[in-house]
C-alpha cells in the first residue's frame, strides 16, 4: 500500500489537468519570476496565468519549500 500524497503536492494532478502545463514548468516560472514573497507570487499566478488561489498557493508553497532545503 502506498502513502497518499499530502500537502501542496496533492493538488498537482488537478493543476496539470486544469491548466495544461506540467508541474516542473510552473515551478520554472515561479523560480524565474523577479518576485520572491509567497503572496506576491500567488497573486502573480492568479492574475497573469489564471490560476485559482488554492492551486497558486500550493505551487508557490511547494516550490519555495524546495528552495529552502
Amino acid at each position: 500500500m502506498s502513502d497518499a500524497v499530502k500537502g501542496p503536492a496533492s493538488y498537482f494532478p488537478s493543476i496539470e489537468e486544469k491548466y495544461g502545463r506540467p508541474i516542473p514548468e510552473w515551478q520554472d516560472l515561479i523560480r524565474s519570476s523577479p518576485l520572491t514573497k509567497h503572496m506576491d507570487l500567488v497573486s502573480w499566478l492568479k492574475t497573469e496565468h489564471g490560476l485559482g488561489h488554492g492551486h497558486a498557493n500550493a505551487l508557490v508553497a511547494h516550490t519555495l519549500a524546495e528552495g529552502a532545503n
